[in-house]
């Protein structure tokens, strides 16, 4: 049996752009992906504090150092710069591996969007 779990969380950055004239995505900081152990193209929710939003959508690298979080295409209506939001990834494995696979969980600095 498989089931699928918490892969990856990067929990509360600030959304900084949202750009309704893009095809769709999320483009997220190039040290923020690396340290949250997700990968260009994968699949990820995007949670908005401000207003409960929940979309899923896949990711784009962003500029290394930037602080970038740009939700791009139709989510843009329902995320706005300043927004603080939490990005998720989920994985399916193996119920026996499941039980001791521990989740990357990483916490920005929401003034800048940089790690700590």
């Amino acid at each position: 049996m498989h089931i699928e779990l918490l892969k990856s969380k990067i929990h509360r950055i600030t959304v900084t752009e949202a750009n309704l004239d893009y095809i769709g995505s999320i483009t997220l900081d190039e040290n923020l992906i690396e340290a949250a152990n997700i990968i260009p193209n994968e699949k990820v929710q995007v949670l908005n504090i401000a207003n409960g939003a929940r979309i899923e959508t896949y990711v784009i690298r962003g500029e290394r150092g930037s602080g970038v979080c740009c939700l791009n295409g139709p989510a843009a209506h329902h995320f706005t710069p300043g927004d603080i939001v939490i990005v998720v990834a989920y994985a399916q494995m193996d119920f026996e591996e499941a039980k001791t696979f521990e989740p990357t969980v990483i916490f920005p600095d929401t003034d800048t969007n940089k790690l700590v």
